[in-house]
């Protein structure tokens, strides 16, 4: 914390109500700065300003420039707009807000201003301040503004501030309440009742019973009462457009402005209590507490970013899981599924491994390599969706949420064996999908790269690539680090699927393309009507597709360009690259060879990496989006390693009969 500058005598002899503007806001920091101290004393805190008026009240010349100087500040300063607008965003945009907090972090504020908010950020800026404020007793403030303000009226200034406030709160929360993005998704009941129309008339009728020399208390309580009745109206509006998100897509921007919404109806709540007050200079000094607080929040990145993506993260979390199920296996039926699907996709990988090799034959400049890589991991990827086969490393980022949402089930015993269930039926599917994928695509490139050998009389590989491609795949060498970094791009893959199906769903892609008048005119209705179903369908699957194959040629690249020397090691690719290394050794030669066999031992770590670090960056993902908390680990760990004792066979393949612990 940042020692007092003065002591108190000096402090009070700085006074000059005929300053500058910038010394008169100077003298406002210093004296609150000499109040606050070090920061670590709320009762020194609140003694030290106890002695600031002692101080003042002894000398009457002194207490007359003390409420000179705040005349002229608050004549200067206009405190509705730090009421009403401080700690919401100037623009209803998320980015715009965040570029200003980016803004606010970066630049240093200035005393020499009219804006109530910069003053008060300069003023109050430590979370501390919240704290000595909220302690200030009430004959404590009353004595202070007796020694502000003297007995000219304060409180009637006050409230025409703060009713100032309120109507300056109701014209932006109008703004918002009517902007067509968000009142074409309230519920049909929510518009009818129209909360947003009588806001102004309302908080106008609270004006004139507030002011009014002949009101009564039972008028103005009941004026009151209409308009938080009001308040509460618009609230549950704008709460009502979050039932549309669950159907229909969620957007972070109108999320950001939902928030903004509600945290200015909460500001009217505050101000309206603040009117009502019977002991206004208590209710203003919490107020000015909160708003230290919202202070704090106002300069944090992090905090209004996962505030208003958190709704998108649950939704991409949750489209995610229903994905996921499909790629669970609890029967022996699916099983078998599991690896027909997984030995069809190492099948497809096989080819995509010679196209590899090929492509890179052609020597192309960096970027426009790792392009033609990443596009033809993506078109092989799409060709396994569209075949309904498997590739075993995308799976983990899916089940992940799958996994996460039946964590919210835990409770009884029963819930536990549940769960523990679920994690068997996960790991053979995944034990069966890795198996499928690498048992097939050896052997695969082993008959094509030898198939092309009998062809051209010429190995597939020349010796210099079938060394440098056993060299890159070593155990001891950093292809374990590649992994795990492959693993991140495989959830980022899911994140990308999950986000784009939400957007399809939002905008209603599917509707336009089924209906629009100029698609069915070049298309035709019924077959408008079959790429609407099949990309609703299948956009998950072709987004995370498309974005894992280019992230797994492009990545690379720019890794390399930013001198970082990353690379991807994919459990199914890298078993097709031995395979073609050990047919161009020729089989012999390769089984005799350490390097081979140091090369297939790196499989397993890679295959475990791959869908290790996928599904942990998924599941933890999904935990925070769907809330899940509460979970006893103890209790999991326990039982699933009880059923390791029990039944090991179970995590490598189904039972015809539930196990019991």
């Amino acid at each position: 914390m940042t020692r007092p500058r003065y002591d108190l005598h000096s402090l009070l002899e700085q006074l000059d109500p005929q300053a500058n503007l910038a010394q008169r806001h100077l003298w406002l920091i210093n004296a609150l700065g000499w109040v606050r101290g070090q920061g670590d004393s709320v009762p020194d805190a609140v003694g030290r300003l106890g002695l600031l008026l002692d101080a003042v009240q002894a000398r009457p010349e002194l207490q007359q420039r003390l409420q000179t100087w705040w005349q002229t500040l608050v004549d200067t300063v206009d405190i509705t707009a730090l009421l009403a607008d401080f700690g919401f965003a100037p623009r209803t945009a998320l980015l715009s807000e965040l570029a200003e907090r980016l803004r606010l972090k970066i630049l240093p504020g200035s005393p020499e201003t009219i804006d109530a908010t910069e003053l008060f950020t300069l003023a109050l800026p430590s979370a501390f301040d919240a704290q000595w404020l909220a302690a200030l007793p009430a004959d404590l403030l009353d004595r202070l503004m007796m020694e502000l303000c003297g007995s000219n009226g304060h409180s009637t200034r006050w409230q025409r501030a703060l009713l100032d406030a309120m109507t300056y709160c109701a014209g932006q929360i109008l703004s918002t309440g009517f902007a067509p993005e968000l009142r074409l998704r309230m519920t049909p009941e929510a518009r009818e009742a129209q909360p947003f129309h009588a806001l102004i008339r309302d908080v106008e009728s609270l004006r004139v019973e507030v002011l009014h020399s002949l009101r009564t208390p039972d008028r103005l309580q009941a004026t009151a009462q209409r308009l938080r009745g009001r308040l509460d109206a618009c609230r549950s509006a704008a709460t009502s457009v979050y039932g549309h998100f669950e159907d229909n897509g969620i957007s972070v921007g109108l999320v950001f402005r939902l928030r903004q919404l509600r945290a200015r109806i909460v500001r009217m709540r505050e101000l309206l209590e603040c009117v009502l007050s019977p002991t206004p200079a208590l209710h203003g000094a919490r107020l000015l507490g909160h708003l230290v607080q919202v202070a704090q929040e106002r300069r944090s990145l992090r905090a209004v970013f996962s505030a208003n993506s958190s709704l998108l993260a649950a939704k991409v979390a949750e489209r995610s899981a229903e994905t996921g199920e499909h790629y669970i296996t609890r029967t022996p039926a699916e099983y078998s599924a599991m690896l027909g699907h997984a030995a069809g996709g190492g099948a497809v990988i096989a080819l995509t491994t010679l196209a590899k090799f090929a492509l890179g034959a052609l020597a192309l400049s960096a970027f426009w390599a790792g392009f033609v890589a990443g596009m033809n991991y993506a078109i092989s990827f799409v060709l396994v969706q569209l075949l309904h086969f498997t590739v075993a490393t995308k799976q983990p980022a899916m089940t992940a949420p799958a996994m996460a949402a039946k964590l919210k089930e835990l409770g009884s015993g029963e819930g536990i064996n549940a769960f523990v269930d679920e994690v068997t039926h996960l790991v053979r599917s995944q034990v069966a999908a890795v198996l499928g994928n690498v048992l097939v695509v050896f052997p695969a490139v082993l008959l094509l790269t030898g198939g092309w050998q009998l062809w051209s009389g010429a190995p597939f590989l020349d010796a210099d690539k079938t060394q440098s491609t056993l060299a890159s795949l070593q155990l001891l060498g950093p292809s374990v680090l590649y992994a795990a970094f492959t693993g991140v791009l495989l959830f980022a893959s899911s994140m990308v699927a999950g986000g784009a199906e939400n957007w399809f769903v939002l905008y209603r892609i599917d509707s336009a393309l089924r209906y629009n008048p100029r698609i069915t005119g070049l298309l035709g209705p019924a077959r408008a009507a079959r790429w609407a179903l099949f990309f609703r369908n299948n956009i998950s699957g072709l987004a995370a597709n498309v974005s894992l194959g280019l992230m797994l040629g492009l990545v690379p690249v720019f890794a390399t360009f930013f001198g970082l020397g990353l690379d991807v090691r994919h459990v199914t690719l890298s078993a097709g690259q031995i395979a073609a290394a050990g047919m161009g050794l020729g089989l012999l030669e390769a089984l005799q060879l350490p390097a081979f066999w140091w090369a297939l031992a790196s499989l397993p770590f890679l295959a475990a990496l791959n869908v290790g670090v996928s599904f942990y960056l998924a599941f933890r993902v999904a935990l925070s989006a769907q809330n899940v908390s509460g979970v006893e680990r103890s209790r999991i760990y326990a039982a699933i390693g009880a059923r390791l004792r029990t039944h090991p066979l179970d995590f490598f393949r189904p039972r015809h009969s539930p196990p019991t612990i």
